[in-house]
Protein backbone atom coordinates (compact mmCIF):
# COMPACT_ATOMS: atom_id res chain seq x y z
CA UNK A 1 0.00 0.00 0.00
CA UNK A 2 1.10 3.65 0.22
CA UNK A 3 3.15 4.84 2.41
CA UNK A 4 1.70 6.65 5.42
CA UNK A 5 4.35 9.58 5.50
CA UNK A 6 3.33 10.46 2.03
CA UNK A 7 0.59 12.88 1.20
CA UNK A 8 -1.26 10.13 -1.29
CA UNK A 9 -0.74 7.84 1.60
CA UNK A 10 -2.06 9.79 4.46
CA UNK A 11 -5.18 10.14 1.79
CA UNK A 12 -5.61 6.60 1.01
CA UNK A 13 -4.90 6.23 5.24
CA UNK A 14 -7.82 9.03 5.68
CA UNK A 15 -10.42 7.61 3.12
CA UNK A 16 -10.20 3.85 4.68
CA UNK A 17 -11.01 5.27 8.12
CA UNK A 18 -14.06 6.99 7.01
CA UNK A 19 -15.10 4.09 5.29
CA UNK A 20 -14.31 1.70 8.51
CA UNK A 21 -15.96 4.42 10.54
CA UNK A 22 -19.07 4.49 8.78
CA UNK A 23 -19.44 0.95 8.57
CA UNK A 24 -19.46 1.17 12.33
CA UNK A 25 -21.77 4.54 12.41
CA UNK A 26 -24.35 2.59 10.46
CA UNK A 27 -23.42 -1.40 12.71
CA UNK A 28 -26.22 -1.11 14.83
CA UNK A 29 -28.67 -0.42 11.49
CA UNK A 30 -27.38 -2.33 8.87
CA UNK A 31 -25.87 -6.03 10.54
CA UNK A 32 -29.61 -6.56 12.10
CA UNK A 33 -31.24 -6.08 8.21
CA UNK A 34 -28.49 -7.85 6.50
CA UNK A 35 -29.01 -10.96 9.50
CA UNK A 36 -33.02 -11.32 9.17
CA UNK A 37 -32.40 -10.82 4.81
CA UNK A 38 -30.08 -13.44 5.02
CA UNK A 39 -32.35 -15.93 7.67
CA UNK A 40 -30.18 -15.65 10.76
CA UNK A 41 -33.08 -14.57 13.42
CA UNK A 42 -32.80 -14.59 16.98
CA UNK A 43 -33.06 -12.29 20.28
CA UNK A 44 -29.29 -11.89 20.77
CA UNK A 45 -29.85 -9.76 17.43
CA UNK A 46 -31.31 -7.18 19.32
CA UNK A 47 -27.89 -6.52 21.40
CA UNK A 48 -26.46 -5.23 18.16
CA UNK A 49 -28.36 -2.29 18.65
CA UNK A 50 -25.78 -1.73 21.98
CA UNK A 51 -23.87 0.63 19.65
CA UNK A 52 -26.93 3.24 18.95
CA UNK A 53 -25.21 5.39 22.01
CA UNK A 54 -22.16 5.53 19.65
CA UNK A 55 -23.43 6.61 16.66
CA UNK A 56 -22.96 9.92 16.59
CA UNK A 57 -19.15 9.95 17.55
CA UNK A 58 -18.75 7.51 14.57
CA UNK A 59 -20.79 9.90 12.18
CA UNK A 60 -18.64 12.89 13.46
CA UNK A 61 -15.12 10.75 12.54
CA UNK A 62 -16.43 9.64 9.43
CA UNK A 63 -17.54 13.30 7.99
CA UNK A 64 -13.94 14.51 9.58
CA UNK A 65 -12.42 11.94 7.63
CA UNK A 66 -14.13 13.15 4.49
CA UNK A 67 -13.38 16.54 5.06
CA UNK A 68 -9.78 15.82 5.24
CA UNK A 69 -9.61 13.66 2.33
CA UNK A 70 -11.38 15.94 0.65
CA UNK A 71 -9.18 19.17 1.43
CA UNK A 72 -6.23 17.12 0.43
CA UNK A 73 -7.25 16.26 -3.36
CA UNK A 74 -9.24 19.50 -4.55
CA UNK A 75 -6.47 22.05 -2.68
CA UNK A 76 -3.79 23.81 -4.82
CA UNK A 77 -0.09 21.11 -4.22
CA UNK A 78 2.28 23.94 -3.28
CA UNK A 79 4.76 22.33 -5.32
CA UNK A 80 4.88 19.11 -7.39
CA UNK A 81 7.88 17.92 -9.48
CA UNK A 82 7.38 16.45 -12.51
CA UNK A 83 7.95 12.87 -11.85
CA UNK A 84 5.72 13.09 -9.03
CA UNK A 85 1.43 11.43 -8.88
CA UNK A 86 0.45 14.95 -8.60
CA UNK A 87 1.73 16.52 -12.00
CA UNK A 88 -0.24 13.73 -13.48
CA UNK A 89 -4.06 14.64 -14.29
CA UNK A 90 -4.92 11.52 -14.72
CA UNK A 91 -3.60 10.16 -11.49
CA UNK A 92 -5.82 12.98 -9.89
CA UNK A 93 -8.32 12.64 -12.15
CA UNK A 94 -9.01 8.74 -10.74
CA UNK A 95 -8.46 9.70 -7.23
CA UNK A 96 -11.09 12.15 -7.20
CA UNK A 97 -13.29 9.84 -8.70
CA UNK A 98 -12.61 7.23 -5.76
CA UNK A 99 -12.83 9.55 -3.57
CA UNK A 100 -16.82 10.36 -4.27
CA UNK A 101 -16.98 6.75 -4.96
CA UNK A 102 -16.23 5.96 -1.30
CA UNK A 103 -18.04 9.35 -0.51
CA UNK A 104 -21.40 7.99 -1.72
CA UNK A 105 -20.65 4.48 -0.26
CA UNK A 106 -20.26 6.16 3.46
CA UNK A 107 -23.57 8.09 2.51
CA UNK A 108 -25.54 5.50 2.41
CA UNK A 109 -24.30 3.93 5.24
CA UNK A 110 -24.73 6.93 6.84
CA UNK A 111 -28.10 7.57 6.13
CA UNK A 112 -29.14 3.88 5.98
CA UNK A 113 -31.40 4.19 9.70
CA UNK A 114 -33.59 6.65 8.04
CA UNK A 115 -34.84 4.12 4.36
CA UNK A 116 -34.13 1.11 6.82
CA UNK A 117 -38.38 0.74 7.54
CA UNK A 118 -38.07 0.40 3.65
CA UNK A 119 -36.62 -3.00 4.10
CA UNK A 120 -38.05 -4.45 6.57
Amino acid sequence: MNDPTTATGRTTWAQIGAVLAAVGASLCCVAPVLLISIGVGGAWMSSLTALEPYRPIFVVITLALLIFVGWRLYRREPSCDSDTACARPAVKRSQRLIFWLFALLVTALLTFPWYAPAFL
